[in-house]
């Protein structure tokens, strides 16, 4: 069952918003969401995990660039932890935004714990993003699911049936719950022919699920237009692609005949099944 406005996660609890670059971030949509917290709450940084223990500098490359000072400095791949405060509920949530590191993972997933544990934690929420077979023309399916017996009874959501390949996502959340901190993830599911980031229609709908779980109003700005001007820009494409349309008005109407607004826990693990495939018979490339 999905959430709705009336089940959310209490105002007491400092909730712990996850989101990284890479496998779990298709179009960018759950990074650049996190981003836009960080914008709109005006968050603090506070601490960040050094780099040289879990990537692959040849896999994430450092960026070279002109300072404020005018001096030449290096940017290194890194995760970010920042703490904002909730403007209606006062509610204190930490923003976690990284790349998903090449090695190391359970060690990865311990510091940053130990970070939210001084933070005074009691739940994360992974936020992550999926290449899926759906319409842009239709709302963003968005999926919670959680393995903690309180969260799922308080949201009203379901727990996972995915099995098979996980990224760092998923291997935070066991992590979490193991260590006795209530623990869940929201899965946006992008439209597969138009996986090239920026997607602010999924952005908008991660934002949007998310205002729901808070219980907290998220000012949008001009996400809204931005995922007005996505979604004339695919209707363009489909106009003059012959195949792009026909294929769109295949996902319409399966979209349409399941008669449901968003797709169920058990549609998108299989969504996410069918996009590991795609991937696995593509460039083997590892970003989402």
């Amino acid at each position: 069952m999905d959430a709705s406005p009336h089940h959310e996660l209490p105002a007491d609890r400092t909730v712990l918003l996850s989101a990284f670059e890479g496998w779990n971030d298709a179009g960018s949509a759950a990074t650049h969401a996190l981003e836009h917290l960080h914008d709109v709450w005006h968050a603090e940084h506070v601490d960040e995990l050094d780099p040289e223990e879990y990537h692959d500098f040849q896999v994430n490359r450092p960026h070279v660039g002109i300072g404020a000072d005018g001096t030449r400095e290096i940017t290194w791949p890194t995760t970010a932890v920042a703490v904002a405060t909730a403007p209606r509920s006062g509610r204190r949530v930490v923003l976690v935004h990284g790349i998903e590191p090449s090695m190391r993972w359970r060690r990865y997933c311990h510091e940053l714990l130990d970070i939210a544990a001084t933070l005074e934690v009691s739940t994360v929420v992974s936020v992550g993003a999926l290449l899926a077979d759906v319409p842009h023309t239709r709302p963003i399916p968005v999926t919670a699911t959680s393995e903690h017996d309180e969260t799922r009874a308080l949201l009203e959501i379901e727990s996972s049936s995915y099995e098979g390949p996980t990224g760092i996502v998923g291997v935070l959340q066991h992590e979490a719950q193991a260590r006795g901190m209530a623990s869940m993830s929201l899965w946006a599911a992008v439209p597969h022919y138009v996986a090239h980031p920026p997607s602010p229609k999924a952005t908008l709908a991660l934002l949007r699920r998310l205002e729901e779980i808070l219980g907290e109003p998220i000012p949008l700005g001009d996400l809204p237009d931005e995922a007005a001007a996505w979604q004339q820009g695919v209707d363009e494409l489909a106009d003059e692609d012959g195949e792009v349309g026909e294929y769109v008005r295949q996902l319409e109407e399966a979209k349409d005949t399941a008669e449901l607004p968003e797709a169920s826990g058990e549609a998108i693990a299989q969504e996410f099944e069918r996009y590991l495939r795609r991937r696995d018979k593509g460039s083997g490339s590892g970003s989402a």
